[in-house]
Parts: C-alpha cells; structure tokens; sequence
C-alpha cells in the first residue's frame, strides 16, 4: 500500500490520535478550534504532496528558496502559526501540531505492520519540515508586527529590542527543538530557520547599540 493510500484509508483515525495528544497539553480546556482545522488540512495537502512522485521532493513542496512560490502547504501553516499567536498560545504548539502528525503515522504504519519506502519517507519529511518552518517564521513575523505597532518612542524602541530578541531566540530554540526530534533534518527549512534567525539576532544586536547609547546619553543630560 502506498502512503497516501495509507493516510487516507486512516484519515480519520491520525486526526483522532493527534487531537488526543493536542488534549492532553491543553487539558482541561481541551484542543483549539484552529488545530482541529489545520491537522486534517495538512493531512488532506500530504496526500495530494504523496500522489505526486514521491521520488522527486521538489516538486511536492517548495524548497527554503525565498525566490520560489510558497507551496500549499506551507501557506496553510504559516496561517496555522498565525492564528495560533493571535489566539495566545506558543510557538511549542506549532512545532508539537506537525511533530503529532509524524507520529500518528509512524506508529499507526507500525500497529498495521504497513510499510513505508524512502521515497515517500523523504517525502512526508519534507512537507513537515517546511510546513514547520513556515508555521514558526509566521508565528515570529506577527509578534514582530504587534511588537512594532507599539514602539512610538525611543524607550518603546529599546523595549521592542527585547522583545525581537527573545522572538529570536524563541525561533531559533524551537527549530533547533524540531530538530532534535528527528523528523526534520538540519539541511532542511527548518536548519535554515535555525541559521537565519542566528543571523538575524547578530545583526538586531548590532542595530540596537546605536540606540542603547543615545538612550543612556539622554538619560544623563542635565535637565534645563
């Protein structure tokens, strides 16, 4: 049996197994309306990623090329991780949504003794590794947004620093986390993501010297 004959003979039964694990961080509260829209979306854009050739992961997704159009895929998680920071929660529950998703296939395929070929493997690590990446960098771009619709003074500026470092930081954290799960790789998106938000901090932290000195030399002047 193929993967996406797999995935979606067991449609239902993966997006079941990823919502009682979406339940159980989220207990008593129970799963997020947008998760329940975007496990069963991706799954749907896996399939129709796997009936392509699974041996030519360029044309299932997009690669990390800021040139190249955006897969589908890749649209519907940057939404995902949008709308899950509007809605308050972390960045840990975009990255733990896709690393439900693999899992549910991995040990399913193992409960039913059904095969998965390295193509297809490569193939369904791809979608997740850029779905990942694009999900995170979403997440990281809107509280860039809401940080700048606050900062109307130079104080306000300082403090939006912070705030874009420890977004940074997050970002770089948790791809690094996705990572080290090992359903992505550091080739990937996801490593991309690692490097550019490494860069990014270097040159936040160069940008804002500027600024931290003429706070503190402000902070000093006589008053008239």
């Amino acid at each position: 049996m193929m993967l996406y004959q797999f995935v979606n003979s067991n449609y239902d039964e993966l997006i079941r197994r990823c919502e009682e694990k979406v339940a159980k961080r989220f207990a008593p509260i129970g799963v997020p309306v947008v998760v329940k829209h975007g496990v069963p979306l991706f799954l749907r854009q896996l399939v129709d990623a796997l009936q392509l050739d699974p041996a030519i992961p360029a044309r299932t997704v997009a690669d990390p090329d800021p040139a190249q159009a955006p897969s589908e895929i890749q649209r519907a998680a940057a939404l995902h991780g949008a709308d899950l920071l509007r809605l308050g929660y972390s960045v840990d529950q975009v990255v733990h949504d896709y690393g439900d998703v693999c899992q549910g296939i991995t040990d399913l395929a193992v409960e039913q003794k059904a095969s998965i070929n390295s193509d297809e493997f490569r193939t369904l690590n791809r979608c997740l590794d850029n779905a990942i990446a694009s999900a995170v960098t979403a997440f990281g771009e809107v509280g860039k947004i809401i940080g700048n619709a606050h900062a109307e003074d130079l104080h306000q500026r300082l403090g939006m620093f912070a705030d874009e470092q420890r977004r940074l930081v997050d970002v770089a954290i948790h791809a690094y986390s996705a990572i080290q799960t090992g359903s992505v790789g550091l080739t990937g998106a996801t490593g991309a993501l690692l490097v550019q938000s490494l860069s990014e901090l270097r040159i936040l932290a160069d940008r804002s010297v500027a600024d931290i000195r003429l706070a503190s030399a402000t902070a000093t002047l006589p008053t008239p």
